[in-house]
């Protein structure tokens, strides 16, 4: 029993840090052409939700913060066909919180919360549901977002392996309706990124745990211990490697299909704890303790991003600027009795959902830091300035 309330304990603490946090950041220029620009699933739910909490951060980001709460469901419920033990599934479940790729995808607008969501989905009711149901499923993942291109191609690898020919066809046509529906582009000229693909990864799951999941992948496959999470977890993670050698790879489609990976590698890490004498069970017990010191790091980074400006001398090369400034900016506009502007256009598409809209009356011009004229709106955080402008009244000129 104080087992389930550690569950709950994690999931509510887990659910109130992301809903306070959604205070402390502006809706950025992508999110905003998500919002905004061409219709889709996602933005069909975002405008819903909208709907029903009002044009603010809560209302934008609702649907992502629920995405992630029934995500960290899933994962510990998919994670009692490989971890016996209570305790340690909720050590996972609390690896899976933490982790700085899962943190963002529960604050960001964007497909990957939603895909991590489906894949657990999916997995989840592979042994709960028959297959024709699992089939109509995938027809409308095929659907909604270009992210579950590769879902397809990992299954199109699982069924081939598993001798079900028309299973293998049928998603094969899957990932050609996505790939059509949504594009698939391969061609410019070759640059080669692999390494900074590694980076990304690394950063996504911090370094040591990104390496024993790619261990785990390896050690699997060797014991022949593998199915059909383990084949859509290589399938992408060997795809995304290779294209990474001549382009710059979306990791926001492709690090969902390595986060469903974890039971996996938590199965692996307390097979080979358990199989030790305690003597020799030292190192495990550091990687451990290391992985969760970089995990609580990096999530503490990442809500506690803006006090990094009291180091940064250009605000602008900080990883989280552009979720930053808009909803201030709104605010000080709003104090001066301007409720419409003209000005760039990333700027401009991100002051429309903060209800500033355009027009030809006001205009206004970013300064540069270093620019010493005179300019009447400013934003800062402890005294810092973030960010400089100047408003024109062309009625005034």
């Amino acid at each position: 029993m104080t087992l389930k309330y550690i569950l709950f304990l994690i999931l509510g603490v887990d659910a109130l840090i992301l809903f306070l946090q959604t205070s402390h950041i502006s809706i950025s220029y992508e999110e905003a052409t998500l919002l905004y620009g061409e219709f889709s699933f996602l933005q069909l739910l975002v405008k819903t939700s909208i709907s029903i909490f009002g044009q603010n951060d809560l209302g934008l980001r609702f649907v992502m913060i629920l995405f992630h709460l029934m995500s960290a469901i899933l994962m510990y419920v998919i994670s009692k066909r490989y971890i016996a033990l209570e305790r340690n599934r909720l050590w996972l479940l609390l690896v899976f919180v933490l982790l700085p790729g899962v943190v963002s995808s529960a604050i960001v607008v964007n497909g990957a919360g939603m895909v991590i969501f489906g894949l657990l989905l999916f997995i989840y009711l592979s042994e709960k549901i028959p297959q024709y149901m699992l089939n109509v499923l995938l027809l409308f993942y095929a659907f909604i977002d270009i992210g579950f291109a590769y879902l397809f191609l990992g299954l199109l690898i699982y069924y081939l392996f598993e001798k079900q020919k028309k299973l293998a066809v049928y998603m094969f046509f899957l990932y050609l309706t996505t790939s059509y529906l949504y594009g698939f582009s391969i061609d410019g000229y070759p640059t080669g990124h692999f390494l900074d693909t590694i980076g990304v990864y690394s950063a996504v799951f911090t370094p040591i745990i990104f390496i024993y999941l790619f261990y785990s992948l390896y050690r699997r496959y060797l014991t022949s211990k593998i199915d059909m999470t383990w084949y859509i977890a290589s399938t992408v993670l060997i795809l995304s490697l290779i294209l990474s050698f001549r382009q710059r790879i979306p990791i926001e489609y492709f690090a969902p299909y390595l986060i469903i990976a974890l039971p996996l590698a938590a199965e692996s890490f307390i097979s080979s704890y358990r199989v030790r004498l305690k003597m020799f069970r030292t190192r495990y017990k550091l990687a451990f303790v290391i992985s969760f010191v970089f995990l609580i790091s990096n999530t503490l980074l990442v809500f506690f991003n803006k006090d990094l400006y009291l180091v940064i001398d250009n605000p602008k090369k900080h990883f989280a600027y552009e979720m930053h400034i808009a909803k201030e900016l709104s605010t000080k506009l709003k104090n001066m009795n301007i409720n419409c502007i003209q000005t760039d256009r990333k700027m401009q598409k991100r002051l429309k959902f903060y209800k500033i809209d355009r027009c030809i009356e006001n205009i206004l011009l970013e300064k540069h830091f270093n620019d010493n004229r005179v300019s009447n709106v400013t934003i800062s955080y402890k005294d810092n300035i973030l960010y400089r402008a100047t408003v024109t009244n062309l009625n005034n000129i």
